[in-house]
């Protein structure tokens, strides 16, 4: 929101006040309280009006200062509130002194100024950012209520990045971003994802903590500052120091909560009816044989709407119409080794038999007047589930797992952004903080259903809308984007975006949502969809499976769908590390690179995980262009080798796309294509690239996540030894574009690009080929 009309002035109506000047400092354990008034003080006359601003800082865990700024402390507060995971404040270190007051919560520091209000945040003795002059406000809008606006300096050079799931440019300098969530495709300044967190190249991050909406103005009303406003009479904010953006994600998502590790199965393929498209048992068995006659692996096959009757969403009910055995069919699909998905969302249209139970027991939002709020967009006549009754909670998940009693593994949780205002909630939470919370408590219920029936680590939703701390429950797919070349970039974009506000884990809409691809765009976004963490076949109008596009489209992705599967040791492993420590699958490249300035702004590209480059290719006719960071990187499919930091143009085929291994890693690769779930120890083989002095661990997870075997490989000189506790029947070892000399006690043998030499128990020692 903009105060402002130029630098000078403000807008018509708007009255702002500033902190001027310290009147006093109250240290408590760990905390600082400041009372600031908007007026100089001369004498005890001054200290007649207001307003003051109190603000209130303290230090939630190591690394993280909040900062709380009131005007009225009489307003009563009303839920929701972002469930947050502080471990206290015990070693912030207080200071006040006759000029400044410091507290410090382990690297970071933040300094008031007494004599004039100035917040200084530092790093040792680096200022990070700074809240100085006519930055804090409390503003009065005529007719438009009150605000309080904190503005934080960008340094030059400052990128801005985060604030969920965003379409447009990943550095979002410039832009206006309104925390609203909102149903409004993958092509606007709407989002189905809204974070109050951002993070920046600068070495810190800042999470505003308002589950409400948030307006941001980044760069965009002062250019040189990362503004943020709410409606009311407090803003609470943390800046979180890093000082790289994995540190800063690690902060942020210990402080609101890490992913659920998602189940191995879910890694494989998705297939999907399409929405409204015309389905029923024999195009389900139809879709499903052709994948298995043409040697696609498929783990998933997910339902949409049209499972159940039309205008009767949500009843959770089968449509005896189309499918008169659910039960057998289902028992059916799953003795081929399929998981099953099917769709709901948390609205009850009038005819489902479900609105009037709803209605009479209390379960549906109701409006100021005490009836249930109704309209007829997306289903006639629909209500709202009132996720804070927890009567309500247990009565829908009741719902839900009868589902799962007929053979259902997991839910399609969709919608959750169209949220009205003009409602009274069972627990009387304010209407507008609810718009963008009420997506938590919906997937949260739905998955918490899911763990409590399938145990932790078998637990998956595919959900759409989310908000703080929605990153818990996996996994997030990228809404209705749409079938063309540039809706596939802005899906990426989103991707990224949503990965540097903490979400581990990201789906998308294969060959685009809306509209129907054609056969080379399909082939082109093959590759990017199964290099993700997640990989779903969706349409709106039209199927996804490949032979409706042409045989190439098969061989694609056949070619691509196993990749994915031999590269699951190397990708649960990711995964593993998204759960524990906050860091995405999804890397954008600033995330790995944050001191190369070429990496600053690129979004065309990412890491999947810590060592795979992906570049998809955005044109027909196969031409890419990306950048390639420092060192010898290595085309992981063809085992060329490029030599950066160099920007590279390309020409690729539609099985090919710029896949490269980085500098100095260990990539295991399984030995099974068929499945992503299966041992992924035994017939492992250790793809090594470029390796310096030095050690590299590599961890084989399990399918439940714990470590199963670690490789260690150290090079020394021309030596290379490679140990392993917990050894493998059978594993290998792959030294891309390098010879050897002599191996103790195992056979060498030159394959493909490199040399390939079988490992045993007691590890390998190489002698490597000057």
């Amino acid at each position: 929101m903009k105060f402002t009309d130029g630098h000078w002035r403000m807008r018509a109506g708007v009255e702002p006040a500033y902190p001027v000047e310290v009147l006093d400092v109250e240290p408590g354990q760990g905390t600082l309280t400041i009372h600031a008034p908007s007026y100089p003080v001369t004498s005890r006359l001054d200290l007649q009006k207001g307003p003051v601003f109190t603000v209130d800082i303290s230090a939630p865990m190591p690394g993280v200062v909040g900062v709380s700024v009131t005007h009225y402390a009489g307003v009563r507060p009303r839920p929701p509130r972002f469930e947050l995971f502080a471990n206290g404040s015990g070693e912030a270190r207080v200071n006040v002194a006759e000029d400044v007051a410091t507290l410090t919560s382990g690297a970071l520091t933040v300094r008031v100024d007494r004599a004039r209000w100035r917040l200084d945040f530092l790093a040792g003795d680096r200022v990070l950012t700074t809240s100085g002059h006519e930055d804090l406000a409390f503003v009065t809008v005529a007719g438009g209520g009150h605000f309080v606006r904190e503005r934080l300096r960008l340094g030059v050079g400052a990128a801005v990045y985060g604030l969920g799931e965003r379409f447009g440019p990943l550095v979002k300098n410039g832009q206006v971003v309104d925390i609203w969530n909102a149903d409004g495709g993958s092509s606007s300044e709407q989002a189905y994802k809204n974070v109050p967190f951002f993070l920046t190249n600068a070495g810190y991050g800042v999470f505003v903590d308002h589950p409400g909406q948030v307006s941001f103005e980044v760069a965009s009303e002062d250019v040189t500052r990362a503004q943020f406003s709410v409606a009311g009479q407090t803003l609470r904010y943390y800046l979180i120091y890093g000082p790289t953006p994995k540190e800063i994600l690690r902060r942020y998502t210990a402080l609101t909560g890490r992913s659920a590790l998602p189940p191995a199965w879910s890694f494989g393929l998705w297939l999907s009816t399409s929405f409204n498209t015309p389905y029923d048992e024999a195009t389900v068995n139809s879709f499903v044989s052709g994948m298995s006659e043409r040697d696609i692996p498929l783990s998933v096959f997910h339902f949409d709407c049209f499972w159940m009757r039309e205008i009767n969403w949500c009843d959770f009910e089968w449509d005896p119409r189309t499918f008169p055995d659910p039960r057998g069919m289902l028992a059916r699909l799953k003795a081929s080794g399929l998981r099953i998905c099917v769709w709901i969302n948390p609205y009850i249209a009038q005819r489902s038999p479900l609105f009037a139970e709803g209605m009479a027991r209390g379960y549906l939002l109701k409006r100021p007047d005490g009836n249930v709020w109704q309209w007829d967009l997306w289903q006639p006549g629909l209500a709202v589930v009132d996720f804070t009754n927890p009567e309500a909670r247990e009565w829908y998940a009741a719902k839900l797992d009868a589902v799962l009693d007929m053979g259902v593994d997991c839910f399609k949780s969709d919608f959750g952004e169209r949220i009205p205002t003009d409602v009274e909630y069972f627990d009387g939470s304010d209407p507008e903080l609810m718009h963008n919370y009420y997506t938590y408590l919906y997937n949260k219920t739905v998955f918490d259903l899911l763990r409590k029936r399938r145990g932790e680590g078998d637990a998956v939703v595919f959900a759409r809308s989310a908000t703080v701390g929605s990153q818990q429950f996996p996994v997030h797919w990228g809404g209705d984007n749409s079938s063309t070349y540039e809706s596939m970039a802005e899906t990426l974009r989103g991707g990224l975006s949503l990965a540097l506000s903490g979400f581990g884990f990201w789906s998308h809409d294969i060959g685009g949502f809306e509209g129907t691809p054609s056969a080379e765009l399909f082939k082109r976004w093959i590759p990017f969809g199964l290099l993700s963490s997640h990989s779903r076949l969706h349409g709106n109008y039209s199927y996804r499976v490949p032979w409706q596009f042409d045989e190439e489209s098969v061989t694609v992705l056949r070619r691509y769908t196993r990749l994915k599967a031999r590269l699951m040791p190397y990708l649960y492993q990711a995964a593993v590390t998204a759960h524990r420590d906050g860091i995405p699958m999804l890397r954008a490249m600033i995330l790995e690179f944050p001191d190369d300035p070429a990496c600053v702004y690129l979004d065309r590209q990412y890491l999947l995980g810590a060592d795979l480059l992906v570049a998809p290719v955005f044109s027909a006719e196969g031409e890419v262009s990306y950048y390639v960071p420092a060192g010898t990187w290595t085309h992981f499919l063809t085992g060329e080798q490029l030599h950066g930091p160099a920007w590279v143009r390309e020409r690729h085929d539609f099985t090919s796309l710029p896949l490269l291994a980085r500098p100095g890693s260990v990539i295991p690769v399984g030995s099974v294509d068929s499945r992503p779930d299966y041992d992924y120890t035994d017939g492992v083989t250790l793809h090594a690239y470029q390796l310096s002095e030095g050690t590299v661990r590599t961890v084989i997870p399990t399918t439940t996540g714990e470590p199963a075997a670690t490789f260690t490989t150290t090079r020394t000189g021309d030596e290379l030894r490679v140990s392993v506790d917990h050894p493998p029947p059978s594993w290998h070892l792959f030294l891309a574009g390098v010879a050897v000399d002599a191996v103790s006690g195992a056979p060498a043998v030159a394959h493909g690009h490199g040399t390939l030499v079988t490992g045993g128990p007691g590890g390998l020692t190489i002698r490597l080929a000057r």
